[in-house]
């Protein structure tokens, strides 16, 4: 049984973008096809923005405006609006990273609750999104993962971060309105993989709230789903995953390299692919236990998700079945797939210009890493531009 191939139709994938923002579009990969302009451009908006140089203006015109939804909620409403039209919904991400002070960590939590109360109001937002090292500093969740004893003072932080997580898995089920709670680097995520899994305990009784993220680019992470399904099915609760390939992998492999331990990560991108699309398969078949979130700009994984659907009589509106990519990329799959019923929700960062650069950095790095992305965006773009000029 095959699927039609629909990633091709360029008309409905940039549907909401006029001319302009097409060109823009085009001329933002091409330069992040570029490593060295890419560098050299890091390098010179870090500095600007330190020396407080007036370069907000010009970054929010060009790359913000591409990758972001705005500088807070409100300002985001016009690209929901414009998104839940054509069947998208928005994943609000508040993407200000690298905090360290607990006030910071508070802030964190608190705007998380403010987007809870966001999504409840607005059906295009029916989904929230936190990472852990939001709600506390990295190196106390690898301390707690290694086993490495607390001093008081460390007891009474990871008590603050643990609450921070009641109070908005708690609100989120009041509301009914899922977290999604995302994955960092594998030295951190055991002690945020047993908080999450409480969490689920506590929240997913009736219905699927809280969803960790399974990145397959480690080859444990399908064994570790196996036993905490054997677990959840014991307990008497759902579970919720997000699977994604995975964002840190660079930093994974030289840190094992340095520390001298066996890397956590697929030897290589077949084995990662595959990772993925059996840890897929293994989800769709269990969708009475596991709601799904596809986080994937993998066109060849979303036809595989939709072959499995179709094959096991899975509906396309069926609750527990999301497809997911990033604002700003990948539109000729979150459109496409939308346009024929499918639930589709696009990640859409928000924050303060300033704030929100080390994840636009992250982004265009990632860009330039991903064999084949920025190539794919500028020939999709391309197509879309001699398609308008005829």
């Amino acid at each position: 049984m095959s699927v039609n191939r629909i990633f091709d139709n360029t008309q409905i994938a940039f549907q909401l973008k006029s001319d302009s923002e097409l060109e823009r579009a085009y001329f933002l990969f091409k330069m992040i096809s570029h490593q060295p302009l890419v560098r050299i451009g890091t390098a010179a908006t870090n500095f600007a923005l330190k020396a407080s140089l007036p370069v907000e203006g010009l970054i929010r015109s060009t790359v913000f405006d591409h990758f972001c939804g705005g500088v807070n909620e409100q300002d985001c409403i016009g690209v929901i609006d414009r998104m839940y039209d054509k069947g998208v919904s928005s994943v609000l991400d508040y993407s200000v990273e690298g905090k360290e002070e607990e006030v910071q960590f508070d802030s964190a939590m608190q705007k998380t609750l403010e987007l809870i109360d966001f999504a409840n109001e607005k059906e295009a937002t029916p989904i929230a999104v936190f990472k852990p090292t939001g709600f506390g500093r990295l190196k106390l969740y690898k301390k707690k993962g290694s086993g490495e004893p607390f001093s008081d003072d460390e007891k009474d932080e990871w008590n603050r971060i643990v609450n921070r997580y009641h109070a908005v898995c708690k609100l989120g089920k009041e509301k009914d309105v899922a977290i999604l709670i995302d994955a960092e680097e594998s030295w951190m995520q055991d002690a945020a993989d047993d908080l999450v899994e409480d969490m689920m305990r506590l929240y997913n009784t009736e219905k699927t709230i809280v969803f960790n993220t399974l990145q397959t680019y480690r080859w444990d992470r399908l064994d570790y789903l196996k036993n905490l399904v054997l677990r959840a099915n014991k307990g008497g609760y759902k579970l919720g995953m997000k699977i994604v390939r995975g964002a840190y992998m660079e930093k994974e492999r030289l840190r094992a390299s340095e520390k001298n331990y066996p890397s956590p990560i697929c030897k290589d991108k077949k084995a990662t692919d595959d990772n993925f699309n059996n840890t897929l398969t293994y989800i769709l078949d269990r969708l009475e236990t596991i709601s799904l979130f596809i986080g994937t700009h993998n066109e060849d994984s979303t036809y595989l998700a939709m072959q499995l659907m179709q094959e096991k009589n899975i509906m396309k509106t069926n609750p527990n079945v999301w497809f997911g990519q990033l604002y700003g990329m990948s539109d000729h799959i979150s459109f496409n797939l939308a346009n024929i019923g499918y639930n589709v929700a696009k990640y859409v960062p928000f924050g303060p210009v300033k704030d929100v650069m080390p994840y636009l950095i992250r982004r265009a790095e990632e860009n330039t890493s991903v064999a084949g992305q920025t190539n794919r965006e500028l020939k999709l773009l391309k197509t879309e531009k001699k398609r308008r000029k005829v």
